[in-house]
């Protein structure tokens, strides 16, 4: 696709960019602060309980990956529908997005409460493990009833230029988390010290204030609400519009949430130390990820705007720029995790082997952010903005599946490679894809409108 070079009017675009970005940089932060907390705490307890928390939270991110497929479906066609003022199909979206969230909540609701043993057994074989995990997962798992619902009123709140608000929900339900965690991982208030049970039970009070201010706020004038009256109806060209963008979505979350769930098991299956150094890391990457990720939905939102909006052109030139501050990102963000080495040490009790493991970990990861950066906002944002989805299944069926996967299993389990060896293996995908990234990007088959 050619098109005349588009002058962008930085004033505009950058006062646009960081009015959504901040917020939901925030927003990612807070978010990552809980699993801080939860690992700061218990820590603090005894190694095997923040590593077993660890683990068996990984369960609910398998969860966000089939509620993200979903909530970005609904994301990219509300963008669009937005930039074009259709709020009419925006309500439909919204209706679409609360359907498949609450059967994807329900069906993860049951698995914890009826089968946490068996899924606790897919990242750990330690007794002790699997007994704690399993007993955050029965309490935890009443939260996960509750997410999809407060994801998809957040995600419609994000696409309608009510960024801050959205923001300041999940902000509060994470400083309700974090405080409620004190309270009941160490007993604070007269309340028994209840250690890992008592992090699962914070999580689920938590979403329970998260969905409440969703729904009070929302109940505003300006809010976009859903049609109710038409919650059952069917709108056959939406419908295949929405599935459409949402399949190569949940086969791209499913690829690479299970297999970063895979990483997360075959660590941890080569003893309590690499699994523990490895939760410590995976809280420092997910802290540092959060201006990637802020980015990302931003780089989203803008280029569907301008794209549903009729403006290629521009949609096109916004995706060109968005690409090049990932880099800055991406270098920066290798700087600060080099710079936190000696932090990470003091921040939880850990073995002496656990402490080199974390230190080896963490001079890995600084490369990898520079590879995760750039695709989170490349991909997420400016090739999911223009419904250019597939292209992300495609690339972590190659390189997570096809290269870091099968080199990580067979250096834990039949080379015996050390463990860092192995974990350097799980962070091959995202810095190898880079090449082919850059050049789905040139070919601008995502400048497209969506919209009907």
């Amino acid at each position: 696709m050619t098109m005349t070079k588009t002058k962008i009017d930085k004033e505009v675009f950058y006062r646009h960019l960081w009015a959504l970005a901040l917020p939901i940089m925030f927003q990612s932060l807070m978010l990552a602060s809980v699993a801080a907390g939860d690992a700061l705490m218990l820590g603090r307890i005894a190694q095997d309980q923040m590593t077993a928390v660890s683990l068996a939270t990984q369960i609910q991110f398998v969860q966000n990956m089939f509620l993200s497929a979903v909530t970005a479906a609904g994301a990219i066609l509300g963008a669009q529908y937005f930039g074009k003022g259709d709020h009419d199909t925006m309500r439909e979206i919204f209706n679409l997005m609360l359907k498949f969230c609450a059967l994807i909540s329900l069906l993860f609701f049951a698995a914890c409460q009826f089968l946490p043993g068996a899924l606790m057994q897919i990242f750990t074989g330690d007794p002790d493990l699997i007994r704690i995990g399993c007993t955050y997962l029965r309490i935890a798992g009443w939260s996960y009833l509750l997410t999809g619902i407060s994801q998809s009123y957040l995600t419609m709140m994000k696409v309608s230029d009510h960024v801050t608000p959205c923001a300041l929900i999940s902000s509060f339900a994470v400083v309700a988390n974090i405080g409620l965690n004190a309270v009941f991982i160490f007993g604070l208030l007269g309340v028994p010290r209840m250690e890992a049970a008592g992090a699962a039970l914070a999580t689920t009070l938590a979403r329970v204030i998260e969905l409440a201010l969703c729904l009070i706020l929302s109940a505003g004038p300006n809010y976009l609400k859903p049609a109710w009256n038409r919650m059952f109806s069917r709108n056959r060209l939406l419908m295949r519009d929405f599935l459409k963008q949402c399949f190569p979505l949940l086969g791209g979350g499913l690829l690479w949430g299970v297999g970063f769930t895979s990483y997360t098991a075959i660590v941890g299956h080569m003893g309590s130390d690499a699994a523990a150094a490895n939760s410590v890391a995976a809280v420092i990457r997910d802290l540092i990820c959060c201006a990637c990720n802020g980015v990302g939905t931003a780089a989203g939102i803008m280029v569907g705007n301008e794209l549903g909006a009729g403006h290629l052109a521009m949609g096109k030139a916004y995706g060109i720029k968005l690409k090049n501050i990932s880099w800055v990102i991406g270098f920066v963000s290798t700087g600060i995790i080099l710079a936190l080495i000696p932090l990470s040490h003091r921040m939880v009790l850990l073995t002496d082997e656990a402490h080199a493991y974390l230190t080896g970990m963490m001079v890995i990861m600084s490369v990898y952010m520079i590879g995760r950066c750039v695709n989170t906002v490349t991909i997420n944002g400016v090739l999911d903005g223009g419904g250019d989805t597939i292209f992300d299944m495609y690339s972590l069926a190659v390189c997570m599946w096809g290269i870091a996967i099968p080199l990580a299993l067979l250096g834990a389990f039949v080379f015996h490679w050390p463990v860092l060896c192995v974990y350097a293996c799980t962070c091959l995908d995202e810095v190898g894809k880079l090449p082919w990234v850059m050049l789905r990007l040139r070919k601008y088959k995502w400048v497209q409108d969506l919209t009907r």
